[in-house]
């Protein structure tokens, strides 16, 4: 990583760069752990709770790098497209209609925020784009009725991994024909005993938006709080000293 830069913070909660940001799960979640936080996404996102960027995500970083403007925030957490490379979540988004082309952004992501010499934290879910597995979480460590783990490279700081807790069941819905009953919802896809819209926004946690899209590929807000608040209890001695 190159040599940090100085940390100039404002009187107030830390600020939190969100990239990728989609409708603002993880970004509530750090929002609740003491962050203020700015949201950046391609696709126009009126359900963002909080102050959001129409913007290519990796260009919007590079110009804050040039402009030195990047010293304004603490910590930036990013969530590049995990759908490359997987035939199913492909398929699914071509038949519902959002018919996006999928590529591998992590490595041009991870270059990137070293280059700003903050702490960051990239997120991919199981089996997608390779990272350091620093942090796994899941929906059942928060009592959510999501299992949906998700993996976190943590660059420029280090926590503990939380112990793993035993699932209660089995995911509800169909499979190979076959109905399955159980605690979890998929939070994925729109076919095949799929949630409602509202038991998705129960299950993650997330009642701001009641876009089936946006639910589905949300990190839920608890796993960006367990984050956040591991980070600043770390950090906040820095974090005064550089105020």
């Amino acid at each position: 990583m190159t040599q940090a830069i100085p940390f100039q913070r404002a009187a107030g909660r830390p600020r939190l760069l969100d990239l990728f940001s989609c409708a603002g799960g993880i970004a509530t979640g750090y929002h609740r752990a003491g962050f203020d936080v700015d949201g950046v996404d391609i696709a126009d996102r009126p359900n963002y709770p909080f102050t959001f960027h129409r913007n290519d995500a990796l260009t919007f970083l590079a110009r804050l790098i040039e402009s030195g403007e990047i010293r304004r925030y603490a910590m930036v957490h990013a969530s590049p497209p995990c759908q490359h490379g997987c035939a199913l979540t492909v398929g699914t988004n071509t038949s519902q209609g959002w018919g996006r082309a999928h590529v591998d952004l992590v490595g041009a992501t991870r270059a990137l925020l070293e280059r700003t010499g903050l702490p960051y934290v990239i997120e991919q879910p199981n089996g997608r784009a390779k990272i350091r597995k620093d942090l796994t979480l899941c929906g059942e460590m928060f009592a959510l009725a999501v299992i949906r783990h998700r993996n976190f490279e943590l660059g420029g700081w280090t926590t503990q991994q939380p112990a793993h807790v035993p699932h209660r069941g089995r995911v509800r819905g169909w499979r190979h024909g076959r109905f399955y009953d159980g605690p979890y919802v998929a939070a994925y896809g729109n076919g095949g005993g799929k949630p409602t819209i509202g038991e998705l926004q129960q299950a993650m946690g997330m009642d701001w938006t009641d876009v089936r899209e946006e639910l589905t590929e949300a990190v839920p807000p608890a796993y960006g709080e367990w984050i956040g608040r591991a980070f600043l209890t770390a950090h906040t001695p820095r974090l005064e000293a550089a105020a």
